[in-house]
């Protein structure tokens, strides 16, 4: 993080002082204008400490004084060192909106200077969003306007990791082969080691053929030496990624180096990477410790990062609300003045209002009789599906249960069937689940995973993050919910699983869902044969797609996909 801060900066005043030197006309400052940028120069120092809070007031309120005066420039400097502080604390979303605000007030050419900064932080934003193709229109964007040759090979090294990332491995390895022929940068021990590193992993991603361990190994002596932790780092995860198919031990090596280098230097990023490979990878007893690790590790990056957010929204908040009442006190008399006007108007307004409004209701009494129609004949198709799917799916249960025991229990059985007959009366009258009413999508679903674990079968969350299920709408939602509880039932009834592993990703403006499991598997004529008939339709109506893979030995694997909108 602090390397990514000094990149913007150096490039953000790099490009201003260029600027600076060419507009020799300064025009006469106003008190507030002197004011505003005391308290700007105060803010940069603030940031240049990582006092995060008090910079990010600091430049809220010479922004604030820059806006009364209509100095754009000034007002989108401030804005371009608060998408830097937010994008730092890892609020992405808002870093973009003042990013675009400080766009929406310059122009090229003439502000040309102050663009590439800005561009380079709209790029790391889209990046750690996983919105890959937005990020490399902006890494282009700032390249295009780059004039500093140090800053050009951090450009161009991220955009060959998109490509990447992309897996537009050509691409990506064309640039780093170029990158690796300049002398300039085969002086620069650290970047070259870094770039030849990157280039090794593109190039096996591209062929597989391709060895890069012995390469690979070397660039981790190199490191070690130049004590280079976050580059080692980037190469054990290189290696534990090209060991996972080859030698497991080797794998589980290299992603314990990562773990511990990790929580050296205190990156719960990498060191998160690190447990989820780790839960992959450690077939032993550890893979409950490893997962509840990563379950606290991931809970408490998600509260930091709402907690920060909360903080910086009520920082602006509180400085717009303090400017808000002193303009205010300025317009205390103009308003007098003119209060026994408003009130005449408000007078004959209100009595326009009463008479429209007496119109409009009855308007809208008829529209919204026609539309409580609909919504009960909605609500009884609904209801009606609902009753026949708990009183099917009860009944199935206790009909198993008859067919499977020798002796069972026909009290019991009776019990059972009275309750599903409960639970049809309850959906019948609408009965509400308040307790699963305040549950948010994330929590539904690592419940719902939760509760098919037994003592002879464990089951594990991966992924399963709030961003995961960001601008997911709830039509999309329970039809995922209904398809990952149908996997469940079928493994519950069919795998003979000791070990169940749901993994979740975003990627771009998708959510994509891994099921995995050890158990018997299922043939391939009979997917759709044991109780996953629905699974296909339900994941069509939300445009996405299921992939179901019984090739392997043992167990089966099925990837979900579908876009997030």
């Amino acid at each position: 993080m602090a390397n990514l801060k000094f990149i913007i900066l150096f490039l953000f005043f790099f490009m201003i002082n260029c600027n600076d030197s060419e507009k020799n006309i300064k025009k006469q400052k106003t008190p507030t204008t002197v004011e505003a940028d005391k308290i700007f120069e105060e803010a940069k120092n603030q940031y240049n400490e990582s006092e995060n809070k008090k910079a990010f007031l600091s430049f809220s309120k010479a922004e604030n004084i820059y806006k009364q005066n209509k100095d754009t420039l000034n007002i989108a400097s401030s804005l371009i060192y608060k998408a830097f502080i937010l994008n730092n604390i890892g609020d992405y979303y808002s870093s973009n909106e003042r990013s675009v605000e400080a766009l929406s007030l310059l122009s090229e050419p003439k502000d040309s200077a102050y663009l590439p900064s800005i561009y380079n932080n709209l790029a790391i934003s889209e990046k750690n969003l996983k919105r890959y193709s937005e990020s490399l229109k902006w890494y282009n964007k700032a390249l295009n306007l780059n004039s500093d040759k140090q800053h050009q090979f951090t450009l161009e090294n991220n955009i060959a990791d998109l490509y990447t990332k992309l897996k537009q491995y050509s691409k990506s390895v064309k640039i780093y082969d170029s990158l690796l022929n300049d002398k300039n940068l085969q002086k620069n021990t650290i970047n070259y080691a870094r770039i030849f590193d990157n280039y090794n992993y593109s190039k096996w991603l591209e062929n597989n053929t391709y060895n890069p361990e012995n390469n690979l190994l070397y660039i981790l002596d190199v490191k070690k030496e130049l004590k280079d932790v976050p580059g080692q780092i980037s190469t054990h995860s290189h290696l534990a990624e090209y060991y996972a198919l080859l030698n497991t031990d080797k794998a589980l090596y290299h992603t314990y180096e990562k773990y511990k280098l990790s929580d050296i230097i205190k990156n719960p990023i990498d060191k998160l990477e690190s447990l989820q490979s780790l839960i992959e990878l450690d077939k032993t007893q550890n893979t409950k410790k490893h997962f509840q690790e990563y379950k606290y590790l991931n809970d408490s990056i998600q509260s930091s990062k709402d907690e920060a957010k909360n903080s910086f929204a009520l920082i602006e908040y509180d400085v717009e609300k303090k400017e808000t009442e002193n303009q205010q006190l300025k317009l205390k008399t103009a308003e007098d003045k003119i209060k026994i006007i408003i009130r005449n108007v408000g007078l004959g307004g209100l009595s326009l209002l009463v008479i429209g409004g007496f119109f409009w209701y009855r308007k809208r009494k008829k529209r919204l009789e026609q539309e409580n129609e609909l919504k009960i004949k909605e609500n009884q198709l609904r209801i009606s599906k609902k009753i026949h799917d708990v009183v099917a799916n009860g009944i199935y249960q206790v009909m198993t249960k008859i067919e499977n025991q020798e002796d069972f229990d026909k009290e019991h059985a009776l019990d059972e069937l009275e309750f599903v007959y409960e639970k049809s009366r309850d959906i019948s009258y609408e009965k509400p689940d308040h307790e699963n009413d305040k549950k948010d999508f994330k929590e539904k679903i690592s419940t719902l995973i939760a509760s098919f674990k037994n003592e002879n079968t464990e089951t594990y969350t991966v992924g399963n993050d709030a961003e995961i299920w960001a601008c997911v709408s709830q039509s999309s939602f329970d039809e995922v919910y209904q398809v990952v509880r149908e996997m469940l039932v079928n493994m519950k009834k069919h795998s003979q699983a000791s070990r169940v592993i749901f993994k979740f990703e975003r990627i771009d403006d998708s959510v994509k869902i891994q099921y995995t499991d050890d158990g018997i598997g299922i043939p391939g004529d009979m997917i759709y044969k044991n109780g996953l008939t629905n699974t296909g339709t339900r994941i069509a109506a939300i445009n996405g797609a299921i992939i179901f893979d019984n090739k392997s030995e043992q167990g089966l694997k099925i990837t979900i996909s579908f876009p997030v909108s």
